[in-house]
């Protein structure tokens, strides 16, 4: 479980090093204003994490006709338009 640290927006101006310091090693770093929280302070990751072409293959199909036109009712239902009487 990650410490957790708040600290006032003066302080937080006075002890910004230290602060990126704590936050880097793990700490929630948290400025408030009047005892409001306002934002958290945290390390940005060196690097992404890399997205894999295909990893749901397994998992799902598309049908051939995904790409076809939808029926009439249901394309006036997306276009917000009112279905057409009998």
């Amino acid at each position: 479980m990650a410490r957790s640290h708040i600290v006032n927006v003066h302080e937080a101006k006075t002890t910004l090093s230290r602060l990126i310091q704590e936050a880097t090693h793990g700490t929630d770093v948290i400025i408030a204003k009047a005892g409001t929280p306002l934002v958290k302070l945290i390390p940005v990751t060196a690097t992404p994490p890399q997205r894999k072409a295909g990893y749901l293959r397994s998992q799902m199909t598309i049908r051939q006709d995904f790409d076809h036109p939808l029926p009439d009712d249901l394309q006036k239902a997306f276009e917000g338009r009112p279905p057409r009487r009998r």
